[in-house]
């Protein structure tokens, strides 16, 4: 197996996939750190001070007034509400949450990333993983190999897990060492808040207490990393099903894509927390902020995005060993 493994990485490296994703994190990442950089000068300017405490009071007021308009839908307004009470919390408590630094950036930076950006970048390791082979015509020569096709269909599995493992790894580096150009490298004792609980239109405090800084991030990463994980074995699930790359690509791309719309576009829709892609916010949960759709929970969306990976597993064996590659 450690061979199959080992060859299913070389092919991999060979399509130069990996380096792509690679270069993509290394142009947009400093990007990234350039418009926070941006969007930091231009509070200051508006508001005349860099006193954390006054912009995030400023931020408050802000908020507050978006409650009184009557253009703004009430599950906004149960959002905003509730931010506005975490946001207090931090004021009331001496808790800067967007202390300059290149932990603070890292640690915004997959708080935001988990969603959208990462899943992405999944997508364009996964998607060709089987495809390809059969658009190649390569997976004949593949099973004429005396290796049962599970083993086969496993080994590029356990490949894409170790590729997802490596890019989130680079992807903190990255982040780290480009974001602290900037902002410096200092921050990783920094105090940080958690435990917060949404209850209905309530904002439970009971349960906050600090973290340094260092084992937020790590855990923010984790749950990241299980998020990638359950979009790659999805896309593994549709590279199996679809023989050409383009299509498979096109469909993952689309589900990611839609996941992220339909949470802002039907916030009322409940039944909507049980799509797959709607629960990769995993982070949003460990930092308590509000969720839109109520009924959800870090445990609920651990279950589903584990259900539906394991479905698509299930999925994929069943249909890769049956399936007939002559025609």
């Amino acid at each position: 197996m450690a061979k199959l493994v080992y060859n299913e990485l070389l092919k991999m490296f060979r399509k130069k996939r990996f380096l792509v994703v690679v270069l993509i994190l290394a142009v947009l990442i400093p990007i990234f750190t350039y418009a926070q950089y941006i969007t930091v000068q231009n509070t200051v300017k508006q508001i005349g001070t860099s006193d954390w405490k006054a912009i995030l009071q400023q931020q408050i007021v802000d908020r507050e007034n978006q409650l009184t308009s009557s253009r703004v839908p009430d599950e906004w307004k149960k959002w905003t509400r509730l931010t506005i009470a975490q946001e207090k919390y931090y004021l009331k408590n001496n808790i800067n949450p967007t202390a300059p630094g290149a932990p603070t950036f890292v640690r915004k930076f997959v708080e935001e990333a988990v969603a959208l950006f990462l899943p992405l970048i999944v997508v364009i390791l996964a998607a060709d993983l089987v495809s390809s082979e059969y658009a190649n015509g390569t997976i004949k020569v593949l099973l004429t190999r005396p290796v049962p096709r599970w083993k086969v269909l496993l080994s590029k599995y356990l490949a894409l897990i170790l590729s997802i493992s490596l890019m989130m790894l680079i992807t903190g580096l990255l982040s780290y060492l480009l974001s602290g150009i900037i902002f410096g490298y200092k921050g990783w004792d920094l105090p940080v808040l958690t435990g917060f609980i949404q209850q209905g239109n309530q904002l439970i405090t009971s349960q906050v207490h600090l973290v340094p800084q260092w084992k937020y991030i790590i855990l923010s990463f984790g749950l990241a990393w299980f998020s990638a994980l359950a979009v790659g074995t999805i896309s593994f699930m549709v590279s199996v099903l679809v023989r050409n790359t383009a299509t498979s690509m096109g469909v993952m791309l689309a589900a990611v894509i839609s996941g992220s719309l339909l949470s802002q576009l039907a916030p009322t829709w409940q039944s909507l927390r049980y799509f797959v892609f709607i629960n990769l916010r995993l982070t949003d949960y460990l930092a308590g902020k509000p969720v839109l759709i109520s009924g959800m929970s870090l445990p609920f969306s651990l279950a589903m995005l584990s259900i539906w990976s394991i479905i698509a597993i299930i999925i994929a064996f069943v249909v890769f060993s049956k399936r007939d590659v002559l025609n």
